[in-house]
Formats: structure tokens, C-alpha cells, sequence
């Protein structure tokens, strides 16, 4: 890719609360094309499902105003409350200064402005099925999920290696000064590159038996979304195996690139 800045492929959120109301935690997420991603995730001590779903949707946007974006970008979230009231029912409610159709003040209302004014021109919202296998609304619930806990996960950070590390936690990262020097991503997330490593041994396995994948399996051991996989019918590469589709809803790995040029 050169020097052009890389681009956000993909972005996906969800939120959880226990009680709703009660102790409730967002999560988000983003994937940039060359395969790194970024984490976001918060907590809230008293509040609502629905609000999760509107702040973890507000921090996505708020993101993404400062990057730049692969044209087919779409936010992926399981809450049609986000989606019905962002793009159906936010003209109404402005309308009728803040009304819903029967009288009644709109519910979040502050949450709903931020929305409104965090608008990016041609970005829409995508339905995804929650706790259906897809990687990206899972990853997103687990964040939202530990945060409704009082947990705190940690989160990826994009790296311009292209591997998604882990976040320095704050105690550490409060003691580094400008005369330390950065530790190497493998230093910083060895975990990371453990679980990169796994996925690759399995891919070598998966291709060497000559076995077939389901969509959502493959998405899963790619980690990218499901949606993504949707319509190619051609083969093409992942790192050092050929992905072939089967035509019948499977996929299968082959090692080499079988001739199949690799993409620059």
C-alpha cells in the first residue's frame, strides 16, 4: 500500500448491562486493511442496555472522523434500537422537537444528539444477528460483557507491524518516560503472537488434511467478519495459504498460493 494511509475495512459494537438498569459495559471495535485492529471499550455504574448500544455506537463514530475509511465501511451492531432510531426514527423526533409519536419525550435524548451530530456521510448501519458466531459482534460483547462486571479486558491496539497487540496496561504505561525506549510488539503482547502463531498452525493442519470450512469457521480462524466472505467467489490469499470456496457455503485451505498472484 506505500504511503497511503491505511484505511478502516471494517467496525462493529455492542453493549451489555446486568440489571438494565444496572452496572452496564460497552465494546467496539475496528479493523484496519492491513490487518491490525483497535479496541474500545467503557463502563457505566448505573444504566441501561440501550444506552450501551448508543455510547459504544457514539465512540465508534467519534473514532472514525479522524481516519480514513474503506468505502464499503459499515458499522455492524445486533441493536435494531440503534438502528431504527438512528436512520427511521431520529427525522420524526427532531420534527416534533423530541417527541416520539405518541407524545412521549424521547428516551436518551443526549446520547441521541451526540449520535446525530457524529453523523459521517455515508457510513450506514448493518444488522448482525448477536451471539450468532460472528467474530467481530462476539469480541464486542465480551469487552462490553467484562466491563458490565467491573472487569477490565484487555484491548488491541493497532500496531503498524499489522499484528493487533494488547494495550500497555496504565500502571506500566504511566512509567515510561521519554529516555525508555519502547519495547518491541513482542515484548508488549507475547500473548498476541502466541495466538497468531496457533491460528497459522491450524491453518497448516486444516489445509494439509484437506479439510472444508463453514463461513463462520473460517471467519473465526482469519478473525475477520463474517460479511466479508460474503460473495467472493474467486480464490484468493491469506497470508501463506490459497482460500478456495467450494461453491456450496464451504471454503477450503491450500498451502502455496497455487499461482495466484499475491496481492500488493
Amino acid at each position: 500500500m506505500g504511503d497511503r494511509p491505511v484505511r478502516v475495512v471494517a467496525a462493529a459494537c455492542d453493549g451489555a448491562c446486568s440489571g438494565n438498569p444496572g452496572p452496564g459495559g460497552w465494546g467496539a471495535l475496528l479493523r484496519f486493511e492491513n490487518g491490525s485492529r483497535r479496541e474500545l471499550g467503557g463502563a457505566a455504574a448505573a444504566t441501561t442496555n440501550n444506552r450501551m448500544e448508543l455510547t459504544a455506537a457514539l465512540a465508534v463514530l467519534e473514532a472514525l472522523r479522524d481516519l480514513p475509511r474503506h468505502p464499503d465501511l459499515v458499522l455492524r451492531t445486533d441493536s435494531r434500537y440503534l438502528i431504527d432510531g438512528f436512520e427511521k426514527w431520529m427525522a420524526g423526533w427532531k420534527r416534533k422537537g423530541w417527541r416520539t409519536a405518541s407524545g412521549g419525550a424521547v428516551l436518551n435524548r443526549d446520547l441521541w444528539e451526540l449520535l446525530d451530530a457524529a453523523r459521517l456521510p455515508g457510513l450506514a448501519l448493518r444488522h448482525v444477528r448477536g451471539h450468532s458466531g460472528d467474530p467481530d459482534n462476539d469480541r464486542c460483547d465480551a469487552i462490553a460483557v467484562a466491563y458490565s462486571r467491573g472487569q477490565t479486558p484487555n484491548l488491541a491496539v493497532e500496531s503498524r507491524s499489522g499484528v493487533a497487540v494488547e494495550a500497555v496496561p496504565e500502571d506500566v504505561a504511566a512509567d515510561v518516560t521519554e529516555e525508555v525506549a519502547v519495547p518491541d510488539v513482542v515484548d508488549l503482547a507475547p500473548s498476541s503472537l502466541q495466538q497468531l502463531l496457533s491460528r497459522m498452525e491450524l491453518a497448516d493442519r486444516l489445509a494439509a488434511g484437506g479439510y472444508s470450512l463453514r463461513a463462520v469457521e473460517l471467519a473465526r480462524l482469519l478473525e475477520v467478519p463474517t460479511a466479508t466472505l460474503e460473495g467472493k467467489g474467486d480464490p484468493w490469499l491469506w497470508r501463506d495459504w490459497l482460500v478456495r470456496p467450494l461453491g456450496n457455503g464451504s471454503w477450503r485451505l491450500e498451502r502455496g498460493t497455487g499461482g495466484l498472484a499475491r496481492p500488493q
